[in-house]
Formats: C-alpha cells, sequence, structure tokens
C-alpha cells in the first residue's frame, strides 16, 4: 500500500497541523501531502496549508490541487445530515 501522506485538520491547535504538513515534507521526504477537512474546520484546512506553504516552506511547495465534495450520514437522532468536505493537495515545486 502507499505511503498516506494525509493530515486531518480537526480541533487540535492550529501549529500541530502546520507542524505536521511541514516535518511530512522536510523529515519524511514526501512529494506531496494532502490537507483534509470537513465542515467548520475547512476554513482551518485552507489557513493550514498556506501558512504551512508560504511562511514555513518558503514557497518550496505550492497547491496542486483542490477538490470539494460533501458526505451523506445519519446523526444521533436518525436523521441524513450532509457535511461539506475539502482536499487541499500540497506538493513540492
Amino acid at each position: 500500500m502507499a505511503e498516506d501522506n494525509s493530515i486531518f485538520i480537526g480541533a487540535k491547535p492550529f501549529m500541530n497541523y502546520v507542524t505536521g504538513v511541514v516535518m511530512q515534507f522536510t523529515t519524511k521526504g514526501a512529494e506531496s501531502v494532502v490537507v483534509k477537512a470537513r465542515g467548520k474546520f475547512i476554513s482551518r484546512a485552507v489557513d493550514v496549508a498556506e501558512v504551512a506553504a508560504k511562511r514555513f516552506l518558503d514557497n518550496a511547495v505550492s497547491v496542486r490541487d483542490i477538490r470539494i465534495d460533501s458526505e451523506e450520514f445519519e446523526n444521533k437522532e436518525g436523521r441524513q445530515v450532509r457535511v461539506s468536505t475539502v482536499e487541499i493537495t500540497l506538493g513540492k515545486k
């Protein structure tokens, strides 16, 4: 199976995610990293991708692809709900 270079954005401190992205590129030698988020964390995913690429990796990486979608699932009350998702692929220049 291929190496999984995905960072899932959630409620942890912002810099934890930025550090995770930077570590994937620097210590693990990843060619690309996918930043994934759902719902209210989508804006945080955009910020993580931009801060990692422009401030910490000094423009050595760029956004290769952005995919948006929605997922449908059943909530605790048994209702079908949809939540938006985003996947931002960063790659070395």
